[in-house]
């Protein structure tokens, strides 16, 4: 018997809706790396994208356990010597981006390469409510109800 491996043409992507608000960042983020892997899947393959497309509403209101808020740093550099910047995790989720600490939290739970680049273009993070995928009649999954630890009163 030879081990299975799936081709892309096999594959059935399905959409997936997650509600953020009041999620813990972390927990949120590697169920959705698991998502968009296909690793919740029987036929998961490691060199094929055969995860879902994941959209995530209300990315706003994560929330970040213990005083990671204040203390968290998300470091970026700008290519000059000496170049190295420095924001926390406060005023990112107060500024113009909010989502982009699920978005930064998914992708480093994710492989590096050009197969983990095209996993993380399945996903989808919006700081509202409102998404334009309505037309893809995603599933909802309820994060919160798989663990009690998932959720967290700001």
């Amino acid at each position: 018997m030879s081990t299975f491996s799936a081709k892309p043409a096999e594959i059935e992507k399905k959409w997936v809706l997650i509600d953020a608000k009041g999620l813990v960042v972390g927990r949120l983020a590697s169920i959705i790396a698991m998502r968009l892997r296909g690793k919740h899947l029987p036929i998961f393959t490691p060199h094929v994208d055969c995860g879902d497309n994941v959209i995530v509403i209300n990315a706003d209101k994560v929330v970040l356990t213990g005083r990671k808020r204040d203390q968290k740093v998300y470091y970026h550099h700008t290519g000059y010597p000496g170049g190295i910047k420095e924001r926390t995790a406060k005023f990112i989720l107060e500024g113009r981006f909010p989502e982009r600490v699920v978005e930064k939290a998914v992708e480093r739970m994710l492989p590096r390469g050009p197969l983990g680049r095209q996993q993380l273009g399945n996903l989808r993070v919006y700081g509202g409510a409102d998404h334009p995928h309505v037309a893809q009649s995603p599933a909802v999954l309820d994060v919160g109800a798989m663990n009690r630890k998932n959720v967290r009163s700001a």
